[in-house]
C-alpha cells in the first residue's frame, strides 16, 4: 500500500513539474514571440487546410483553420498595436476560409487564403513604418522579416540596401528619414514586382483552368495591390484609385466564383500602366536597362545552342532561354513607366514582342512547334534595336554591376549542369561568365586594381591553389561539392574585384586631405583678420575690434549653417550617386584652380587685401554705422574661406562619407586654432607668408589628387573613356592615395593640373618681374 501511494506521488509531482515547466515555456515563449514566428504559426495550419481541402477532407481542413484562427489570436494580434484594416481584413479572410472548407468551396478557400496571405503583409507593412516614425530599429527590423520577396527568376540577386540601412539605423549611422525611405523603397519595390508577377501568373492560371490558382493568384493581386494604393493615390489622385479598387475587386470576385477572368485583364493594365511605387535611382535604371539588353541578346545565344535544323539538342538550354526572357521581361516591368514617358507606342511594342517571344519559347520547351534559330534571333535583334531607340543614352552605356549579375548568372548555370554531370554544358557556362567579365569589368580591373586579375584568372581556370581553378575541375569531371567551393571563392573575389572598380581613395587620405584644406583656409582668413585688426592696436581704436569679432563669430555660424544646408541638399539628390560626385568634383576643381591662380597672382595679394582695408577706412570714416559696418567687413574677411571650405570638404564627403571628413576637419581646425592663438594671443609674428606658401603647395597637391579621383568617377560612369597605358604598372596605393591610375586620361589630365599650377607660379613671378622693370625705366632719372 505504501508503494503504491508512493509511486502516485511521485506521478502526481511528475505532472506538477510538468505543468510548472510548460507554463514557463508558454511564459518564455510569450516574452520572445517574434511577428514572423506569429505569422508562421498562422500560417502553416493554413497550408495544412489547403492540402486537406484538396485531398477532400473538409473536416480536417476545418480543424486546421480553427488552429490558425487560435495562433492568430494568441499569437499575432498581441503584437499588433493599432486595430487597422489589414487586422480587420486578415480575421475576416480566415473566418472566410473556414466557411468556404465546411462547403467544400476550393475556389472561395483559395480565394480567402490568398486574401490572408496579403493581409498579413499589410499588417507588417504598416507595423514596419509605425516602428520607423517611432524611432524604433528592433522592432522596424523585427517586422522587416514578414515581408514578400521579389517574384523573379533565380538570377535576380535580391536588394539588401534596406538591411544594410537597418543596421546603420541600429548603430547610429543613419537617421530613422533615410534608414526608413530605404526600407520602405525595398519593400514597395518588392510588392509591386511580385504584382506583375501574380498577374502574369494569374492569366497563365486562367488559361490552363487552375480554378484554385486562379483565385488565389487574383485575391493575393487585389491585396498586394492595396499596399501600394498610398502611392497610387498620391500619383494619379483619388478617382483613379477608385477606378483601379474596382477593377482588383471584379478580378478578385471573378476568380472566387470559378469564373475566366481574361476580360476583366485590360482594365487591370490600364490601371497600373506607367504607375511605379517605389522610383528607380539612376544608377538602377541604369543596371536594369543594361540587365534587359542582355538578357535579350542570351536568349537567342541559348536557343542557338539548344536547337540544330528546327530540332531541340539540348532541352536545359532551352529552359535558359525561357529563363532569360523571363528576366527580360522583370526587367522591361520595372523601367516600364519610365519608357512609357518617353514613347507608350514603343513601349507597347516591345510588351507585345516579349509575349511573342514567350509563346514561341514555350511552345519550343513543350515541343509543340520549334521556331528556327533565325527565327529568334530576327525576334531578339528587333526588340533590341527597339528598346535602344526608345531607351536614354545613359542607360546605355556599360554597367559594371550588371556585368557581374550576368556572371553570377553564368556561374548559376555552371553549377547546375555539373550538378546534373552535365560537364560540356558546364564548361560553356563557365566560358560564358569569363567572357562577360573579359570584355567588361577585366579592362577596368587591370587599370583600377591590377592586383586582383591573376586572382580571379586563376579560379577562372586552371589554378592550382586551394580552391582549384573550375576549368581544371570541370575538365576533370569533379564532384559538385568542389565544384561549389570553387565557385563560393570565385564569388568572394568578384565581390572584392566590383568594390575595387568602384572604389575611393583610403580613408587616410581623405582625411589628410580636409585637414590641409581646412587649415589652408583657415590660415588665410586668420592672415586677413589680423591685418584689419592690426591698426585697432590704439586705446582709441580699441572699440573696433569688438563688432570685427561678432562678424567673426557670425562668419563661423554660417559656415556651420552653410555646411549643414550643403549637405542636406546632396543627401537630397543621393540618388544620383557617382554623377553627384563627379559634378560637386568638378565643381571642386574648378575652384582649386582659381585659387591656386589667384594664390600665384600679386592681384591676390595686392587687390583682395586692399580692397578690405578700403573697406575698413571707408566705414571708420563714417559718422553712422560703423559696429554694423565693421561686423559686416568681420563676417565677409572669414566668410569667404568658410563658404569655400564647406563647398570643398562636400566632394570628399561624396567620396568618404562625413566621419573620415569630420576627422580631417578637426585636425586642421587645431592647427587653426594653433596658429590664431599664437597671432592673437601672444602676439607672436609668425612667417604667414611662407606658411600660406608652403599650404599652397599642399593645395595643388590636393588639387592633383581631386582631378585624378575626378577622372576616375566620370570613368566608372562613363562620362570618359578608359584608354589604359598597359607598359605603365602603377602600384594599387597610388591609386588609393594619389588618384592616381594608369589610363591616359588620368594621366594626362593629372599632369595638365601640374603644369597648370606651376606654369601660373612661373607666369606671376614673370609679370612682377616686367611690371618692376617697367616702373623702373619709366622712373624720371
Amino acid at each position: 500500500m505504501k508503494t503504491v501511494f508512493q509511486n502516485a506521488s511521485r506521478i502526481v509531482l511528475a505532472l506538477i513539474a510538468t505543468a510548472l515547466i510548460l507554463a514557463c515555456a508558454s511564459v518564455s515563449h510569450a516574452k520572445t514571440v517574434f511577428p514572423w514566428q506569429a505569422v508562421d504559426a498562422v500560417q502553416q495550419p493554413m497550408r495544412q487546410a489547403q492540402l486537406a481541402l484538396l485531398g477532400g477532407d473538409a473536416h480536417g481542413a476545418t480543424e486546421a483553420i480553427a488552429v490558425a484562427l487560435v495562433a492568430y489570436d494568441n499569437e499575432l494580434a498581441p503584437l499588433v498595436t493599432d486595430s487597422s484594416q489589414p487586422h480587420t481584413l486578415a480575421i475576416s479572410a480566415i473566418h472566410a476560409a473556414q466557411e468556404a472548407a465546411q462547403l467544400n468551396d476550393v475556389s472561395g478557400f483559395a480565394s480567402a487564403y490568398g486574401t490572408l496571405q496579403t493581409a498579413l503583409y499589410q499588417i507588417s507593412y504598416g507595423q514596419t513604418l509605425l516602428a520607423i516614425q517611432q524611432n524604433n530599429p528592433t522592432a522596424a527590423g523585427n517586422w522587416f522579416q514578414v515581408r514578400g520577396f521579389r517574384h523573379v527568376s533565380r538570377f535576380q540577386r535580391l536588394n539588401v540596401d534596406a538591411i544594410r540601412a537597418l543596421q546603420d539605423w541600429r548603430e547610429g549611422k543613419l537617421d530613422p528619414v533615410s534608414a526608413g525611405r530605404t526600407i520602405q523603397i525595398d519593400l514597395l519595390d518588392s510588392y509591386q514586382s511580385t504584382l506583375n508577377g501574380l498577374l502574369h501568373d494569374l492569366v497563365q492560371a486562367d488559361i490552363g483552368e487552375r480554378v484554385a490558382s486562379r483565385a488565389e493568384h487574383a485575391a493575393m493581386a487585389a491585396g498586394y495591390f492595396e499596399i501600394l494604393t498610398p502611392e497610387y493615390e498620391q500619383e494619379r489622385g483619388d478617382k483613379a484609385l477608385v477606378i483601379a479598387r474596382q477593377a482588383f475587386g471584379k478580378l478578385r470576385d471573378a476568380a472566387r466564383q470559378g469564373q475566366p477572368i481574361q476580360q476583366l485583364m485590360p482594365a487591370i493594365n490600364e490601371a497600373l500602366r506607367g504607375f511605379r511605387a517605389a522610383p528607380l535611382s539612376h544608377e538602377e535604371q541604369t543596371r536594369r536597362a543594361n540587365l534587359l539588353l542582355r538578357f535579350v541578346n542570351l536568349v537567342a545565344v541559348e536557343y542557338g545552342r539548344g536547337v540544330k535544323d528546327s530540332q531541340i539538342t539540348v532541352d536545359l538550354e532551352i529552359q535558359e532561354a525561357v529563363t532569360f526572357r523571363d528576366g527580360a521581361a522583370a526587367a522591361f516591368a520595372d523601367l516600364r513607366s519610365l519608357l512609357d514617358e518617353r514613347d507608350p507606342t514603343k513601349a507597347q511594342q516591345i510588351d507585345a514582342m516579349l509575349v511573342d517571344l514567350e509563346g514561341l519559347l514555350k511552345a519550343a520547351k513543350m515541343k509543340t512547334q520549334v521556331a528556327s534559330t533565325a527565327q529568334i534571333e530576327a525576334k531578339t535583334g528587333l526588340l533590341i534595336e527597339t528598346l535602344t531607340q526608345i531607351m536614354p543614352p545613359e542607360w546605355l552605356r556599360a554597367n559594371s554591376a550588371a556585368d557581374f549579375d550576368v556572371i553570377s548568372t553564368a556561374l548559376d548555370k555552371l553549377e547546375a549542369a555539373v550538378s546534373a554531370g552535365q560537364y560540356e554544358l558546364a564548361e560553356t557556362a563557365r566560358l560564358e561568365a569569363y567572357a562577360i567579365f573579359e570584355s567588361g569589368p577585366e579592362a577596368k580591373l587591370v587599370v583600377f586594381a591590377p592586383q586582383y586579375k591573376p586572382v580571379l584568372e586563376g579560379v577562372f581556370w586552371y589554378g592550382q591553389d586551394d580552391p582549384q581553378g573550375l576549368a581544371q575541375l570541370i575538365q576533370g569531371h569533379a564532384v559538385s561539392s568542389m565544384v561549389k567551393k570553387s565557385r563560393a571563392a570565385l564569388d568572394a573575389q568578384l565581390e572584392i574585384a566590383q568594390k575595387a572598380i568602384a572604389g575611393n581613395n583610403a580613408p587616410e587620405a581623405v582625411a589628410t586631405n580636409s585637414a590641409i584644406i581646412v587649415f589652408r583656409e583657415g590660415l588665410e582668413a586668420v592672415l586677413i583678420f589680423a591685418s584689419l585688426m592690426a591698426s585697432f592696436k590704439a586705446t582709441a581704436q580699441k572699440q573696433f575690434r569688438k563688432p570685427m569679432w561678432l562678424g567673426t563669430g557670425l562668419a563661423l555660424a554660417a559656415t556651420a549653417l552653410t555646411w549643414v544646408l550643403l549637405s542636406n541638399l546632396l543627401s537630397s539628390l543621393a540618388r544620383f550617386g557617382e554623377r553627384l560626385e563627379a559634378i560637386v568634383s568638378l565643381v571642386a576643381v574648378a575652384m582649386l584652380l582659381l585659387i591656386t591662380n589667384w594664390f600665384f597672382h600679386d592681384i591676390y595679394w595686392t587687390g583682395w587685401m586692399a580692397n578690405f582695408h578700403k573697406q575698413k577706412k571707408s566705414i571708420i570714416a563714417g559718422a553712422v554705422g560703423q559696429f554694423i559696418g565693421l561686423t559686416v567687413l568681420g563676417f565677409t574677411s572669414v566668410y569667404r574661406e568658410g563658404f569655400e571650405t564647406a563647398l570643398f570638404l562636400q566632394a570628399l564627403v561624396l567620396e568618404s562619407g562625413t566621419a573620415t571628413v569630420l576627422v580631417g576637419v578637426a585636425i586642421g581646425l587645431l592647427g587653426v586654432v594653433a596658429v590664431g592663438m599664437a597671432v592673437f594671443g601672444l602676439q607672436a609674428r609668425l612667417p604667414m607668408k611662407k606658411l600660406l606658401i608652403v599650404t599652397g603647395v599642399m593645395i595643388a597637391a590636393v588639387l592633383f589628387i581631386m582631378v585624378g579621383n575626378t577622372v576616375h568617377v566620370m570613368q566608372i560612369i562613363g562620362w570618359l573613356s578608359i584608354s589604359p597605358v598597359r607598359t605603365l604598372n602603377l602600384p594599387y596605393w597610388m591609386g588609393l592615395w594619389l588618384g592616381t591610375y594608369a589610363t591616359q586620361e588620368g594621366l594626362i589630365l593629372q599632369f595638365a593640373s601640374g603644369v597648370l599650377v606651376i606654369g601660373s607660379y612661373f607666369l606671376a613671378e614673370w609679370q612682377q618681374k616686367r611690371k618692376m622693370h617697367f616702373a623702373q625705366s619709366s622712373a624720371p632719372s
